[in-house]
């Protein structure tokens, strides 16, 4: 039977394991039956430098934790060899990097998920697996937002290029009034009201 400290130590561990899945955002469970030290040892750097946590934890202790986490869809799939990724900001990480690796052998593989709180199936973490890194996403959400920049610099360099602000056509001034309704200018006088010329001095 095991000793009091030895209870309290798994029921440590539990809390833990409990916890760090209620306060994450997703999870990956995988059998990492037949992996060696080095690929491990890569797996596990890649896994670091995303922010996804990775431990390998025994399955009986990942049971009550799952009862803990309200995630006791994930008990069915706790046989063989189990380790748990999860992450707290990224969704596609965990299922990328582990899903990836899957690929390339033979008994390492993903068992099943979580997403928000809620189990998921792996067609789901297939999916999530396939979502571009954040670092992309980002690039590509900021590119978006500086295409109209750059457009409107590119116009600026244009004006520049041309010889400047003082060489732009200038703006429409107010339009003239038409000349019927301008007023009448004053009349010259006949011709014959003019006053004569003088006679050249004999």
């Amino acid at each position: 039977m095991p000793s009091a400290k030895v209870l309290e130590e798994k029921k440590a561990i539990v809390a833990e394991l409990a916890d760090r899945m209620k306060n994450s955002i997703t999870g990956v469970l995988v059998n990492y039956k037949g992996i060696n030290v080095a690929d491990d040892t890569a797996l596990r750097r890649e896994l670091r430098e995303a922010g996804v946590k990775y431990t390998v934890v025994k399955n009986t202790l990942l049971f009550r934790a799952c009862e803990e986490a309200d995630l006791t869809g994930l008990q069915t799939t706790l046989e063989g060899t189990t380790a748990i990724a999860t992450s707290d900001d990224d969704y596609a990480a965990a299922a990328r990097i582990l899903s990836n690796y899957a690929k390339k052998s033979k008994t390492f593989e993903v068992k099943a998920g979580y997403l928000d709180g809620e189990v998921v199936d792996l067609a789901t973490i297939d999916s999530l697996a396939k979502l571009p890194s954040r670092e992309v996403l980002l690039a590509n959400v900021l590119g978006a937002f500086q295409a109209p920049i750059a457009s409107f610099a590119r116009a600026i360099q244009a004006i520049v290029d041309k010889g400047g602000v003082e060489n732009c056509e200038p703006a429409p001034a107010e339009e003239a009034v038409p000349a019927e309704d301008a007023a009448p200018a004053e009349e010259a006088a006949p011709a014959e009201d003019a006053a004569p010329a003088e006679e050249p001095a004999e």
